[in-house]
């Protein structure tokens, strides 16, 4: 039902946002006297205002179609190299340009889509050959393809790294933002374990909770306060009829943001203000900035869930994996299998999501990596999507990590 309500909210908010956008265009028509009155502006203002953030939205393009090299700029194309049901394995090919050491960006499944990692990416590309874990919307796969659980997502990233490894002939360098940060870990260490040829060469954890008792957030909180059979019984909802995943069980995208949106209420009211106020003296470029953030950070996905309730089970709640107790299908997920992939974990000293720790914990448990093969960066003043984007992480961020993987490929 609360899916089904969502639906019947969404419809009818799409028709007022045309409404409202179709007022809005008419107010703003230069052939129009009304809109040279005092009220003009800001009646405009306000209706454009309301008509983007209402406004439905899908899955967002990448538009990424060129990267720097050298003194010059080279087109960018986007390969699929592996399809599965889940998700996709994408290569962002640079053409007519060394290809660099093959990178793999593990994308967080945690309501948004990949492209969130679109100024990760572009930042990355001028010395990477880059590959990118570009998840699918739940309620979009089909019941018939089966499950998605947390032992599922770190058989992706093996199975992509394996795929990576082939292509290049080279031990690929695994980054991964946030979430993933817990099963990327877990993939390099079974696959040291296995011995497997492919293993990262690199890994690096960017503001992700692999030890959520340290300095926990309101997110860490929520998951701790409350029982497991809560989450359960209070944010799974079932796909409605309309889409292809029709009755699979899944944590909707919508309820994702709702959450992100209230724990920074405050400021998201301000960034539309300033957008109203952009409007208002016809500063498209200033209200420019506040739209495209938004265009983004509002497309949301679902994600199953068997692999939402298992992350909050093993990674919020029972602490598993720097316990040394993680098992993946029954086999124990060991830190001190990983000897030879280099490990950086960085950290944003204003992260309300990932706090001061958490990803640093990743070098402590890793006791068989030497000194000299790990590396801890705290970034000042750098809240949590400050860590991948923006200009602290193209001109601050980046380059520590561009020197980790030099130093160690």
């Amino acid at each position: 039902m609360l899916y089904d309500a969502y639906e019947v909210q969404r419809s009818l908010l799409a028709g007022a946002s045309k409404l409202a956008g179709l007022g809005a265009g008419w107010l703003n028509n230069p052939s129009n006297p009304w809109g040279y009155s005092s009220m003009g502006p800001l009646v405009a203002a306000s209706l454009e205002v309301f008509a983007h953030a209402s406004a439905p939205r899908g899955k967002p393009e990448f538009g990424i179609v060129s990267a720097r090299d050298g003194r010059k700029d080279v087109p960018v194309a986007e390969e699929i190299i592996l399809r599965k049901p889940f998700g996709q394995l994408k290569r962002f090919f640079k053409d007519g340009a060394e290809a660099g050491p093959a990178m793999l960006v593990v994308a967080p499944m945690s309501g948004h889509y990949a492209t969130l990692l679109r100024g990760t990416v572009e930042r990355l590309l001028p010395g990477h050959d880059v590959y990118i874990t570009d998840w699918r919307d739940a309620k979009l796969v089909p019941l018939s393809d089966g499950t998605f659980d947390f032992d599922d997502y770190v058989d992706y990233l093996i199975e992509f790294l394996e795929t990576i490894g082939e292509r290049t002939g080279e031990r690929p360098h695994l980054l991964a933002v946030c979430q993933p940060a817990v099963p990327a870990y877990a993939a390099t260490a079974l696959m040291a374990k296995a011995r497997n040829r492919w293993r990262p060469k690199t890994l690096t954890m960017m503001g992700g909770p692999i030890d959520t008792r340290k300095a926990p957030t309101a997110v860490n909180t929520l998951a701790t306060q409350r029982p497991f059979a809560w989450f359960e019984n209070n944010v799974i909802a079932t796909v409605p009829m309309i889409y292809a995943g029709a009755g699979r069980k899944v944590y909707p995208g919508f309820l994702q943001l709702a959450g992100f949106m209230t724990m920074n209420l405050g400021s998201h009211l301000i960034s539309h203000w300033e957008m109203f106020k952009h409007l208002v003296v016809g500063d498209e470029e200033g209200a420019d900035a506040t739209r495209h953030f938004y265009d983004e950070y509002r497309s949301v996905c679902d994600m199953t869930a068997e692999f939402y309730l298992q992350t909050v089970d093993v990674v919020f709640q029972r602490h598993l994996l720097p316990k040394g107790e993680l098992k993946h299908r029954g086999m124990g997920v060991d830190p001190t299998a990983i000897h030879d992939t280099a490990l950086l974990a960085i950290e944003g000293e204003r992260d309300d999501i990932s706090g001061l720790g958490q990803t640093k914990a990743a070098l402590d448990i890793s006791t068989k990596v030497p000194p000299a093969k790990k590396k801890y960066f705290m970034a000042r003043d750098v809240g949590h999507y400050g860590i991948f984007n923006g200009r602290k992480w193209r001109e601050r961020i980046a380059p520590v990590v561009e020197k980790f993987i030099a130093a160690n490929n």
